[in-house]
């Protein structure tokens, strides 16, 4: 990778020349926001929204199943390679648009004026529905791990402790996305605040719990089985050693996904074009180091695998909070410092939905600001904190829509949570497709650029983007029924009729792709 370097204060053809206000007019957009955040407060927003704490715990189950310590320890670095190259990608052509649209206004450049309103409406509303269900999923996972601290703290499973109803699981669900849109009413100055904090918070976090699990734990695996077990024993029906080890992979592709943050807040970031790329690539290969400290410090503690994953065991077959009551009870008799490990993750989390939530505001007003949404008008205005305002409430009232499935089956409400992953993924690779085919040759990078490797790493990109679609659309248990089937593919091919659709039916005749706001 290589820094280009142009005249300080001369605004030219080549991205990166100029002023941040001066660059942002060269494509097409005046100031709104306010441009507050640092390289580390860019950073650290998207190190929020990936959350090594939040990703690992909610899938901790789905990695024990599908393979065990091998996969999750050893897959890590598989799914942390190939998503690198995703970012280094993305971190390339977000120094040469760094704008708070991101992805669907780097489609639009690069697909060329025929394709550009189509391109940019595909990828703005697939990147849109993505981030506001992960919203919803990630703090409907609060909201389920909040369940699981309440039901050990009265007694567990066994202990004759309080199980929360699914009811008061969404009451819980509803109050932090409340909490969280208020919080995203707040200048800018307390956004950056926040995610340093979170940062910080998740660093501590992790070392805290990769320390003091296997630490106090009176039995421990040893390495040989914490690098090379492989769990075939899972109720799925799934013998293959491959299919198993890639829905074990599913943890880690979970995780590491959210870095796009790093481009939606270009537009508040100071040298956009070199500290937004800087913040992608960063967040990821952090998360990589911390994450995997944290993979081992748990899995250095687990022992008996089919017991974490049994619904009957205290945690309701929460993996992870069983192995840190299990821990802690062990050794002093009551399982209270599990309890606080717990509220540790807890925590982290919640900012973790907070910065979701701030990520994918600006990606609504960015989307609305250029009249794709209904009702733009409204949804673009900012406030005098210049915070997008409506786009925050507006993002935190779908959120609080897309979880209302789980009121009638989870099942449902997973198959909406499964568009985060698979479809923030897809509207990753679409910018990172045109850039190494229609844009090949007309390219113009930023003072970030990946030189001569460019095309090689946008390709392994979006081939891994392909292969993973296809993977985590497959069954992840035999037989298949209405209770068991993987409903990623009919979510997202869903999603995907239903934004043809609509571009062909109407918005074909009115969305041009990007337009400038700068006036006359």
């Amino acid at each position: 990778m290589t820094w280009n370097t142009y005249p300080p204060g001369v605004a030219g053809d080549a991205p990166g020349g100029g002023t941040d206000h001066g660059r942002l007019r060269e494509l097409g957009y005046k100031q709104e926001l306010k441009r507050h955040l640092s390289a580390l407060s860019n950073f650290s927003i998207s190190f929020s929204v990936i959350s090594v704490l939040t990703g690992v715990t909610t899938l901790y189950n789905t990695g024990l199943a599908f393979g065990g310590p091998a996969t999750m320890t050893l897959g890590w670095f598989v799914a942390g390679a190939f998503t690198m190259a995703v970012g280094l990608s993305m971190a390339e052509i977000c120094s040469a648009f760094p704008t708070s649209g991101g992805l669907y206004y780097w489609s639009a450049r690069l697909s060329g004026d025929r394709w550009a309103p189509f391109a940019s409406w595909i990828t703005g509303w697939y990147g849109t529905c993505s981030q506001w269900a992960g919203t919803a999923s990630i703090d409907f996972s609060l909201a389920q791990l909040i369940q699981v601290i309440v039901l050990l703290s009265t007694g567990g499973n066994n202990g004759g402790g309080y199980l929360a109803s699914k009811y008061v699981v969404f009451a819980f669900h509803a109050v932090i996305l409340l909490s969280h849109a208020i919080i995203n009413s707040l200048s800018i100055t307390w956004l950056s605040f926040f995610g340093q904090l979170y940062a910080v918070w998740n660093m501590l976090g992790v070392f805290a719990l990769m320390v003091a699990v296997p630490v106090v734990a009176t039995e421990r695996a040893n390495a040989k089985f914490v690098f090379t077990h492989f769990n075939t024993d899972n109720s799925a029906g799934i013998h293959s050693n491959i299919y198993i080890f890639v829905l074990g992979l599913l943890m880690s592709q979970y995780t590491l996904s959210g870095y796009d943050a790093s481009a939606h807040m270009t537009e508040e970031t100071k040298n956009a074009d070199r500290n937004g790329p800087i913040g992608i690539i960063s967040a990821i290969g952090i998360s990589l180091v911390v994450g995997w400290g944290y993979i081992l410090g748990i899995t250095f503690a687990v022992k008996d695998i089919p017991y974490l994953l049994s619904p009957d065991n205290d945690a309701g077959g929460y993996a992870i909070a069983e192995v840190f009551y299990l821990t802690f009870k062990s050794r002093y008799g009551n399982g209270v410092g599990g309890i606080i490990c717990l509220w540790i993750v807890a925590i982290a989390i919640y900012f973790c939905g907070m910065s979701s939530m701030t990520s994918n505001s600006r990606m609504t007003y960015a989307f609305s600001r250029d009249g794709a949404m209904p009702l733009s008008s409204l949804w673009h205005k900012v406030n005098k904190q210049e915070v997008p305002i409506n786009a925050v409430w507006l993002s935190a009232f779908i959120s609080i829509c897309m979880a209302l499935p789980s009121l009638g089956s989870l099942v449902a409400f997973q198959a909406m949570a499964s568009v985060a992953t698979t479809a923030v993924n897809i509207a990753y690779a679409l910018p990172i497709l045109f850039r190494v085919t229609l844009a090949h040759k007309s390219f113009v990078p930023g003072p970030f650029n990946l030189g001569r490797y460019s095309v090689l790493v946008g390709w392994i990109a979006v081939l891994w983007v392909v292969t993973i679609t296809v993977l985590f659309s497959l069954p992840v248990s035999y037989p298949v029924t209405k209770d068991t089937l993987n409903y990623t593919p009919v979510a997202v091919g869903g999603l995907f009729t239903v934004i043809l659709l609509s571009w062909i039916i109407r918005a074909r005749h009115r969305f041009k792709g990007p337009v400038t706001n700068l006036g006359g």
